[in-house]
């Protein structure tokens, strides 16, 4: 890289990370953002996929948090209408739980204290009549329900990162931040890919965004103590064949007093979670135990009438929330605020690191890491993320079902699952990636469910995607509808493409 120092080196290339360079970038600050891994192959793509206020929140006065995450909904709603969309949730209620006057209270709150313009409001349940209801054991006949919204999380993280870099930051995958020292005012740090290759670079401050390596990389990479701590909590989920009829997701109280989401997921599969458990291994590689995955199970079938068994699950994932420690001793109440914690040497040479925050409030969080920074960037000019649509989500009126039918009748002899498809998780770069396209057979080898080779070439020029885990589990969720034979013919062409660049 140039010997010119750029102003910003962000270590992380999960949601807050990517974040951050995108803001940054389109503040004018020269930014190179550094990941070990592939974007959102941690946290940022094994969450709940939701972008949510936070209900349960309340309990425990979270008011500041849950209003700007409930503003936040519909901010990010207007800016990436083909990954996020509204979902209603059914709550049924158990009268060993909460109480009834308690949820009423709750969910009023919800609905007034973020400003809710988009989304309808909450009501009331019989649940012995409506159809959300069917699924549900009989005894449970009174209930609630609410809005919030799905995202998908590893696309969310793609697309901010490629409009970063749609604004001059450098994004370097799979290369992880090695040292980082202070010299004459100015960071110089090495990077090291996974060949072992290194890159110099110098910068005027780091973003720390390392999410469950936040201390790490402060203590062992750059030297310096860490004066917050993360605390590291388990979340698990495990996919399902849908149950119920209804575009309906529902949430259960569970006998502890947590809250399970069960939510339509992939057309035909059901997301159900999450799991809170301290945890204290290795982030990376964490998977869900038997004992989460019966703990899910047991949740629903108190509820459900369809009993589900451990067959049932066809998969399962598990990731490590880095949440800030406010020493809560039940990991359910630990804060799911962000803290920041600023380092500098006579004003010079900052790094801020970055502790807990969640999905919904990412683009918040990114706002003020960058007021904190102002103070070194006195030229750098202010907030614009508020109202600038994501890559691909520069949709009229942010309608989308408007313009999936519009896409639909451009390319009449293609299957409309597989342009539903591309729609959904791409927008208008749709047309980027179907270009001149007519029939089925312009779209290349075909793998399996709606996977074709133009699409994974296209995430691969485009999206950084260079192993077959990038496409199936993150960029896309085709590796949830192909067989094991059709997985490792993917595997196999992707390994050969990789030995041909």
């Amino acid at each position: 890289m140039s010997a010119a120092p750029v102003d910003l080196l962000v270590v992380g290339g999960g949601i807050n990370g990517v974040g951050i360079a995108r803001d940054a970038a389109g503040r004018g600050l020269s930014v190179v953002l550094c990941e070990k891994d592939d974007l959102a192959q941690g946290t940022s793509s094994r969450s709940g996929k939701l972008v949510h206020g936070g209900l349960r929140y309340l309990e425990y006065y979270e008011f500041r948090l849950v209003r700007e995450a409930l503003i936040e909904r519909e901010v990010l709603l207007r800016a990436a209408p083909h990954i996020i969309w509204p979902l209603r949730f059914v709550l049924p209620h158990s009268r060993e739980q909460r109480p009834s006057w308690m949820i009423s209270l709750g969910l009023m709150l919800y609905d007034h204290l973020g400003g809710r313009q988009l989304l309808p409001k909450s009501r009331r349940l019989d649940l012995s009549s409506e159809l959300a209801g069917k699924a549900l054991k009989p005894e449970f006949r009174n209930g609630f329900e609410y809005s919030d919204c799905w995202v998908d999380d590893a696309r969310l993280v793609v697309l901010n990162a490629l409009d970063a870099a749609a604004r001059s930051a450098r994004i370097l995958t799979r290369t992880a931040l090695a040292t980082a020292r202070r010299e004459n005012g100015i960071w110089r740090a090495e990077l090291r890919d996974q060949a072992g290759a290194l890159t110099l670079v110098s910068a005027r401050a780091i973003v720390n965004a390392a999410g469950p390596w936040v201390e790490h990389v402060l203590r062992h990479n750059a030297g310096l103590n860490a004066g917050h701590r993360v605390r590291l909590v388990k979340g698990s989920h495990i996919v399902v064949p849908k149950f119920w009829d209804g575009p309906q997701a529902y949430l259960f109280q569970n006998d502890d007093r947590r809250v399970i989401f069960v939510n339509p997921y992939q057309v035909d599969l059901c997301l159900i979670g999450t799991t809170d458990i301290p945890y204290s291994g290795e982030a990376d590689g964490v998977a869900a135990s038997e004992d989460e995955i019966s703990y899910l199970l047991r949740a629903v079938n108190r509820y459900c009438r369809r009993q589900l068994g451990r067959a049932d699950v066809i998969h399962s994932f598990s990731g490590v929330r880095p949440l800030f420690d406010d020493n809560a001793e039940d990991p359910s109440a630990v804060t799911r605020d962000y803290v920041f914690e600023l380092n500098d040497v006579d004003g010079a040479a900052p790094i801020l690191s970055v502790f807990g925050g969640k999905i919904t409030t990412f683009r918040k969080l990114s706002e003020h890491a960058l007021e904190k920074l102002k103070p070194y960037f006195r030229t750098m000019s202010g907030p614009w993320t508020a109202d600038a649509p994501l890559p691909g989500g520069d949709i009229a009126d942010a309608d989308f079902d408007a313009f999936a039918a519009g896409v639909r009748y451009e390319y009449p002899a293609l299957p409309h699952e597989v342009v539903d498809h591309y729609v959904r998780l791409y927008g208008t770069r749709a047309y980027k990636l179907l270009g001149g396209a007519c029939t089925p057979a312009d779209l290349g080898r075909h793998f399996g469910g709606a996977l074709y080779q133009r699409e994974a070439e296209f995430l691969r020029r485009e999206e950084w995607a260079s192993t077959p885990e990038d496409i199936l589990e993150r960029r896309t969720k085709h590796g949830l509808h192909l067989t094991p034979e059709q997985k490792q013919a993917f595997t196999d062409w992707m390994f050969t493409m990789a030995k041909s660049a």
